[in-house]
């Protein structure tokens, strides 16, 4: 199943972009899984790029936003069918102009909004590790998260989602 270039161990990055009126942006992807769900930028990282460069590129290049990194705020770990270590650093980083124009990158995305988290957490398009950030920082704040399933389309055996506190 792993994808030759990749191997089995995958490392990706993710931005957790929020804007002063406190939305989230988020986009939807054309393939994977998460095809046709809310879903934060992300990408695997690059030969020759740390984890927090492969965020900021990504964001850039998924939603056409400029950002600064904030600061790592979760990391999502898991194994999917037994066989491949697929790992996400998620950071929180804020865009340098929240007026600047959406930009979906159309290979890949089909639409970047900014949304509430409350509007995410009800939105059956929303992915599961998303509504799950959305539901927990509403009520607590940015804590650890565990004992969820992203759902079995993805293959995980074993999924968890790391928060700073």
């Amino acid at each position: 199943m792993a994808s030759s270039k990749r191997g089995n161990v995958w490392l990706g990055a993710s931005g957790l972009v929020i804007n002063s009126n406190g939305e989230w942006l988020v986009v939807k992807k054309r393939y994977s899984a998460l095809k046709g769900m809310w879903s934060f930028p992300a990408g695997f990282v690059d030969a020759g790029e740390t984890v927090d460069m492969a965020a900021i590129r990504e964001v850039k290049e998924e939603t056409g936003i400029d950002c600064r990194i904030e600061g790592l705020i979760g990391f999502r770990t898991g194994v999917i069918q037994g066989e491949i270590s697929d790992n996400m650093a998620i950071f929180l980083l804020s865009a340098l102009d929240e007026k600047q124009q959406l930009i979906p990158q159309l290979e890949e995305i089909s639409e970047v909004a900014w949304r509430s988290p409350f509007a995410l957490k009800e939105d059956r398009y929303t992915s599961i590790m998303l509504k799950e950030m959305a539901e927990t920082i509403i009520e607590k704040g940015l804590p650890e998260i565990v004992d969820i399933n992203p759902g079995d389309r993805f293959g995980y055996t074993t999924y968890k989602l790391f928060f700073d506190k």
